[in-house]
């Protein structure tokens, strides 16, 4: 009768969605980082890093199907697609009753549930001034009605999130309610990002700090939860058991039948526990790899002829081993921006858009590629890389290394060497020494001898600011630094994210280079209001051309990425938009202990 009873109670907790045991406490999925994160709030989080661990707790309305190729949305949160008025401009999305968010004093020993205000409220922190979120161009300028409200709380200080908005509303428990002021059409792919999940108004009252974040006590509604965090160190997930009855998804791709085959049915998430590990540099990270302390990897550039052959292939030896080797090309551009709001490089007046194109002429990025990425990537066009929507591939008009053209500019506009000294001055002879941000990881100081060669090659003095990676990402967005080379990461197949990062008004956290020209801005508000599409994709050609005209990036390179799957990692699929899922991944045990120590 108890075993009945039990059965019974199983099969009535997944017919009304409610939790089902699933995850097994004893797996541990070992990941390494090469970047420190930064905090697990959703709005103001900006790299990608602390994005990753997002996805794991909280939930976005919508998610890419993990196994469907091309790549297609389905709801998560949501229970169905949203209603869409013919105009574009109303959307309404219904959300699945019976989602709880983790257990937290904050709830005062109460099980919460997830409802539609807690979308309103998260998205109202998107667009609120004070928490000068990476993330506002998704919703900023699009919602009915809340210009007023924001442009309040700019001279307050102060958002209130109780105020009306007729754009954003919860209309009962389980629906909201979205007018916009154009149609957007880069708002499905962004309801999938973590930027747009929910968040608890009571956790954010509990936790905030000055600046309302919560990076230290993120509580979510997905499948894992904070477990254990030491800063720039060691981060660890554990599974939510409160977590709804999900089972991994289904496919009848010839492509997906082996992992059909072993993962069908089962309920997720499937492993206990993420142990993820910031490793900076390369060398340890890729021995960790290969010692079976990491359960995959994101191969280092520079590693590559470690574990490649010249044909991009997988050396014999690891092949046997049973190792997978997934390649693709991120859906990511690397560049060096410059402050635009500098003394020194900033600017728009021809003597500054000298300075810039002459030292972007002077960086060799064919070498960077040939011998620091190993040939695994190829020379940035344009702000948006190959595979996402508003790329353009006839356009080539990024600078080209040339120290002959580069000395001649820098001759003509008058940084010249004043008082002798064998280095160029600005034209109002001081002294002219570029300062440049690098964290000190062994692979950042090659790129800093790359840097030092091509600057001394035109005779420019550089130093580096020597921080931290997420210190020197706290400094960028407050201008603090003169120039940086970065990348961004899209996790969705849209492009238009990119160009967001050039838009004056998005200043200081999303632009970090803080170029503000009106012709851009001016493009950039019209390409919101179109689709994907060949208009578009002209439109951003325009804005391309801008950018390298005026040069606040030095665009860099498209980079190829390889990953390595342990034999043991099971439900493993590539996919260059929806990195680290965890919850479809499991492990054997069995074949894991099995290797040799």
């Amino acid at each position: 009768m108890r075993k009945r009873s039990l059965t019974l109670l199983l099969l009535a907790a997944i017919a009304l969605g409610g939790p089902v045991a699933a995850a097994d406490l004893n797996k541990t999925l070992r990941v390494s980082f090469p970047i420190a994160e930064t905090g697990f709030d959703p709005a103001p989080v900006g790299d990608i890093y602390s994005q990753y661990v997002n996805r794991a707790i909280f939930d976005p309305l919508y998610r890419y199907d993990y196994l469907a190729r091309p790549y297609k949305i389905v709801p998560n949160a949501a229970a169905a697609m949203p209603q869409i008025t013919p105009d574009g401009k109303t959307w309404t999305i219904k959300i699945k009753p019976g989602i709880y968010f983790a257990d937290d004093p904050a709830f005062n020993g109460k099980k919460r549930e997830l409802t539609a205000a807690d979308y309103v409220y998260s998205w109202k922190r998107v667009i609120d001034p004070k928490m000068r979120s990476n993330n506002i161009q998704v919703f900023d300028g699009k919602i009915v009605g809340a210009e007023p409200i924001v442009a309040a709380a700019k001279a307050s200080g102060k958002f209130d999130y109780d105020a009306p908005m007729e754009g954003l509303e919860a209309t009962d428990r389980y629906t909201i309610r979205l007018k916009l002021n154009f149609p957007s059409y880069e708002l499905m792919a962004d309801l999938t990002t973590s930027p747009t999940a929910a968040v608890a108004r009571e956790v954010v009252e509990k936790y905030g700090d000055e600046n309302g974040w919560t990076m230290a006590n993120p509580v979510g509604t997905g499948p894992y939860r904070l477990k254990e965090w030491r800063r720039a160190q060691k981060i660890v997930l554990e599974a939510n058991p409160g977590f709804r009855a999900e089972t991994f998804p289904e496919s009848s791709a010839p492509e997906d039948r082996e992992i059909m085959a072993r993962m069908r049915g089962k309920k997720l998430p499937l492993i206990g526990r993420i142990e993820i590990s910031i490793i900076e540099e390369s060398n340890p990270r890729l021995l960790a790899f290969q010692s079976g302390e990491l359960d995959y990897l994101t191969l280092p550039s520079d590693m590559t002829t470690n574990v490649l052959g010249p044909d991009n292939k997988l050396r014999p030896e690891l092949a046997k081993q049973g190792i997978v080797l997934a390649r693709g090309v991120q859906p990511a551009i690397t560049y060096t921006y410059f402050n635009m709001d500098d003394p020194v490089v900033g600017g728009y007046t021809k003597e500054k858009v000298a300075l810039r194109r002459a030292i972007s002429m002077s960086y060799n990025v064919d070498e960077e590629i040939r011998v620091l990425r190993q040939g695994q990537g190829e020379p940035a066009t344009q702000p948006i890389p190959p595979n996402v929507g508003g790329y353009d591939p006839k356009l080539a008009g990024s600078l080209k290394h040339d120290v002959a053209a580069a000395k001649a500019l820098l001759d003509r506009f008058g940084y010249v060497d004043k008082d002798g000294d064998g280095w160029r001055d600005l034209p109002d002879g001081r002294p002219l020494k570029l300062m440049m941000g690098s964290d000190p990881s062994a692979t950042q100081r090659q790129y800093d001898e790359l840097w030092q060669r091509s600057l001394a090659s035109i005779g420019i003095r550089v130093e580096f600011v020597k921080q931290k990676w997420p210190d020197l990402l706290k400094m960028a967005r407050y201008g603090q630094l003169q120039m940086w080379f970065l990348g961004n990461i899209n996790t969705t197949p849209e492009g238009f994210g990119f160009m967001s990062l050039l838009y004056g008004p998005h200043s200081g956290f999303a632009n970090l280079a803080r170029f503000n020209l009106p012709e851009f801005n001016q493009l950039y508000e019209q390409a919101q209001k179109l689709p994907d599409g060949p208009q578009r994709t002209q439109i951003f050609r325009k804005m391309s051309e801008l950018v390298n005209a005026y040069a606040p990036w030095l665009l860099h390179a498209y980079r190829h990425e390889n990953v390595l799957v342990q034999p043991w990692v099971l439900g493993y699929k590539h996919t260059v938009f929806d990195w680290h899922p965890w919850r479809y991944y499991d492990i054997d045990l069995e074949r894991r202990r099995a290797v040799p120590k």
